[in-house]
């Protein structure tokens, strides 16, 4: 496992604000993704979580604070610029074409790259990693199953070749044995030394896979540290997560 102290810093908030139009959702937020680690944000949902990555990608207008890429500030560039820098941004519900089979989904995801056989390389690992993606190539995004899209989402994610993925709740709406299948594909990427910034509902899915963990409430992080650390402090999870 890498050492989150100790790694390089590939993603870094510092004091980020952002919101809507009214007040404040995103609240002074500062935290570092090092390279090669899983660092996980979790708390109650409607608390700013989504509006986090969202911020990051350029699709919530910031309002305050510094986004670093790899050492290098990205919070003027518009969501492509910031693509082309590294971040990849799986949102939440996915978000695929319905229209458009399995293969022009996940080809959508690396619409930057201009390398062909870059492409090519990307996608054969993705078929690696997500096999039953390959056997449904030619299928229509809206006649696959819920988990079926997730790992669209992931793969064409993936696809993008960022420094970062980052996977808001990849679990939402899934059932039980569906969201076991796709916590074990993330398991994979942790172990290929994959650079995650995962957004979770639920600290028990995402404990053993998280190098760090922050917990969010109201857009703001509360508490930092090792998952082990925070799955042993029951009064914080009771009054934060009802549990």
């Amino acid at each position: 496992m890498p050492d989150p102290t100790g790694a390089a810093v590939a993603l870094a908030l510092k004091d980020v604000r952002a919101g809507y139009g009214g007040p404040d959702v995103l609240k002074g937020v500062s935290l570092e993704v090092p390279r090669g680690c899983i660092v996980t944000v979790v708390g109650p949902n409607g608390h700013g979580k989504s509006t986090l990555l969202r911020t990051v990608s350029g699709l919530t207008r910031l309002r305050g604070g510094r986004i670093l890429a790899l050492g290098a500030e990205i919070q003027d560039h518009a969501a492509h610029r910031r693509a082309a820098a590294g971040i990849a941004h799986v949102p939440q519900g996915d978000l695929l074409f319905p229209d458009m089979t399995v293969l022009e989904n996940l080809r959508m995801g690396a619409y930057l790259e201009r390398d062909a056989a870059q492409e090519k390389r990307r996608l054969d690992e993705v078929f690696a990693l997500l096999p039953r993606l390959a056997e449904r190539r030619t299928q229509v995004a809206a006649s696959l199953s819920g988990g079926e899209r997730r790992m669209v989402g992931i793969g064409r994610g993936l696809m993008a070749g960022g420094q970062v993925l980052m996977l808001d709740e990849p679990s939402l709406g899934l059932a039980p044995l569906v969201i076991e299948q796709i916590y074990e594909v993330i398991a994979r990427l942790r172990e290929q030394g994959r650079t995650i910034l995962l957004v979770e509902e639920n600290p028990a899915r995402v404990a053993e896979l998280s190098d760090v963990m922050h917990l969010f409430d109201d857009g703001e992080i509360v508490w930092s540290g090792a998952p082990d650390d925070l799955m042993n402090r029951e009064e914080l999870l009771a009054t934060y997560l009802g549990g």
